[in-house]
């Protein structure tokens, strides 16, 4: 087996428990552990899943709608990863580094999926 990874992926969005996270919008950090067959190791392409196309789907998946929670945003990018790739296994992270209403700041907090393939 192959994990390919994809590591602290930027993308704004409106998400969070409180409206005015929402409105306001913050960037989000994913971070993606995809399992894939041994074919990648062919050297092509085809044979692997093209993290492109996996960072494109985070976008999709982050802009088509507002969620409140980090647990139901990391499970949505999850699903639609474990659908659209031919992957093993699929695991996202997701970071968010202010905490409202407080405005309070830290490291990050974060919430994690993982899917097997669909």
């Amino acid at each position: 087996m192959i994990v390919v990874e994809v590591r602290g992926l930027e993308v704004f969005g409106n998400h969070g428990a409180y409206e005015e996270e929402r409105e306001r919008g913050q960037t989000f950090l994913y971070d993606l552990w995809l399992e894939v067959s041994d074919a990648a190791l062919s050297d092509r392409i085809e044979e692997t899943v093209d993290y492109v196309a996996v960072a494109e789907v985070v976008q999709e998946v982050s802009a088509g709608r507002r969620f409140r929670l980090l647990e139901a945003l990391a499970s949505a990018v999850a699903d639609a990863v474990a659908q659209r790739f031919e992957v093993e296994r699929v695991r996202v992270r997701v970071r968010k580094r202010e905490v409202a209403p407080a405005g309070l700041r830290v490291a990050w907090t974060a919430a994690t999926a993982e899917r097997p393939s669909a």
